[in-house]
């Protein structure tokens, strides 16, 4: 008998039932006999996708750099490229709120056993790369200082997800003193500002951004 083929879909299943697992019920519910029941297919083909616990965590990490690179080039590019940075920050909010267990997995925010190795979180340099070029184009532009537009870009997922892993763990809310679309929004204005921009030109680029 020839061996059975895998199936891309069933392993994205497979990934994102792993961490929804995961997430909900800790290391002890994800056994072979579990994901396979949460996705519905046979332990064998469990092991036809993954031939180790590490394997699962790689491909729960790519699955979810995939999902996030995605919404990332979903942005549209206009002839504002404060906005276009500003619109990334909320893209990658919402890719965030909408897979959080994976998001989990992918920053490492999970039991020690499951967390991502270097090797894993490689996958999620290339994701930055629509970020670096959005901050390059800002500093063409003239709209921020010109400078190293990867260090710009770490910069910008860094006020992004600092705000999302605070709304995430329940310490922001949508309304409130520490509304997290309020909150993210200050702070990617500062940012720009702190990176040169005009305060006016800035308040009306985040003012038309999209949370």
């Amino acid at each position: 008998m020839s061996p059975r083929k895998a199936d891309p879909t069933v392993r994205v299943a497979l990934s994102e039932a792993a961490a929804r697992l995961l997430a909900e019920e800790g290391p002890t519910a994800l056994t072979t006999r579990r994901l396979a029941g949460a996705v519905g297919t046979s332990t064998t083909a469990v092991y036809t996708h993954f031939g180790s616990k590490d394997e699962i965590v790689r491909a729960m990490v790519v699955e979810g750099f995939s999902r996030l690179a995605r919404r990332l080039h979903r942005v549209q590019v206009t002839d504002d490229p404060v906005l276009d940075c500003c619109n990334l920050g909320w893209a990658y909010r919402r890719h965030a709120r909408a897979n959080p267990h994976l998001y989990a997995v992918m920053f490492g925010r999970t039991v020690a056993e499951f967390r991502p190795t270097l090797e894993d979180r490689a996958h999620g340099l290339p994701t930055l790369e629509v970020v670096v070029r959005g901050a390059a184009r800002a500093a063409e532009a003239g709209r921020i200082r010109s400078g190293d537009p990867w260090l710009t870009a770490v910069e910008l997922w860094t006020v992004a997800h600092g705000v999302v892993s605070l709304e995430l763990d329940g310490y922001t809310a949508t309304t409130g003193p520490f509304d997290s679309v309020a909150t993210l929004r200050r702070l990617m204005r500062d940012l720009m500002v702190g990176l040169g921009d005009e305060p006016a030109a800035a308040d009306a680029s985040i003012g038309r951004s999209r949370p």
